[in-house]
């Protein structure tokens, strides 16, 4: 195994080029479990730990961009008011060294349907700003990043420089279910985001098919029962009616599978349970958020 170590992007970018087979390597959290247990065995290893740029976010008016390599403790340090579903999800992931190390462009590009960070992009929106040295930039809507099971669009001479994520406009919430409360591979995860600007939902379920997914019909049905029943002006209660029927569409666009840490059974309904406690809690928060005195806090 060969191990290349670039000292800047372009040079990254170069060698990635020259060896299109060489497998990128920054947090190393995902590479080197498959690594230690013999479950993959590259010809180059792409060291980008040296690429400064990858370790910065810079904030926009309306979007933060977020470098391939910023450490989820980062992201819950310093962007938990601009990326609030993304800083719930990278509480959860593994352990402090872990999330010191891991990034979200190790997640996009392992493309694991369990994931942590996948459900959170999803329910944001997010792009992925990929590049390579022959036909430079392009982002690639999170929606059509996933093409299979740890499969993703990029061609093999490109690499995550970058993921663009609107700032939240509204709530945004994540859970998880694991076999432990720490240390531990989904079950199953969900996300939820509401924006009020455009007055519609957005969801992202991870772990419960072949590829991260949204839950497109729910989505559709609770941005239509929130707009016939004024309640994005009104901010009153939902139906328990409508939560439940949310729930039922989230746990219908599931593809699960048996395995050792759960059936597929099982993560449907933990999935609907997840997609039903997460509604309860982003329309609290929207509520509290419309009903606050002017000026408070």
């Amino acid at each position: 195994m060969e191990f290349l170590r670039p000292a800047s992007w372009e040079e990254a970018l170069a060698a990635k080029a020259e060896h299109p087979t060489a497998v990128p390597i920054a947090g190393g959290t995902d590479v080197m479990v498959e690594i230690n247990f013999g479950h993959r065995r590259p010809e180059y290893l792409l060291d980008l730990n040296r690429v400064r740029d990858l370790y910065e976010w810079e904030t926009g008016e309306r979007s933060v961009r977020l470098g391939a390599s910023v450490p989820y403790t980062k992201i819950m340090e310093n962007l938990r008011a601009e990326l609030p579903g993304l800083a719930l999800a990278s509480h959860t992931v593994a352990s402090p060294q872990i999330r010191n190390r891991g990034g979200v462009g190790g997640n996009l590009g392992t493309a694991s349907p369990a994931g942590d960070a996948h459900p959170a992009l999803l329910a944001a929106g997010a792009e992925v700003e990929a590049e390579s040295a022959a036909r430079g930039v392009r982002r690639i809507p999170v929606d059509a990043f996933y093409t299979g099971v740890k499969r993703n669009a990029l061609a093999p001479d490109e690499l995550i420089r970058a993921v663009h994520i609107a700032k939240a406009d509204g709530p945004q919430q994540f859970s998880k279910v694991g076999t432990r409360n720490a240390m531990v591979i989904a079950v199953c995860a969900f996300g939820l985001a509401l924006h009020p600007a455009t007055r519609t939902v957005r969801t992202g379920i991870g772990s419960a098919a072949p590829t991260p997914v949204r839950a497109k019909e729910a989505e559709e049905f609770l941005g239509a029962a929130l707009e016939e029943d004024g309640l994005w002006d009104s901010g009153r209660t939902i139906a328990p009616s409508v939560a439940g029927r949310f729930a039922e569409l989230c746990s219908a666009a599931c593809d699960p599978i048996d395995d050792v840490r759960g059936t597929a059974a099982y993560r449907r309904h933990a999935v609907g349970v997840m997609a039903r406690r997460t509604l309860t809690w982003t329309w609290e928060s929207y509520r509290g958020a419309r009903n606050a005195p002017e000026g408070a806090a």
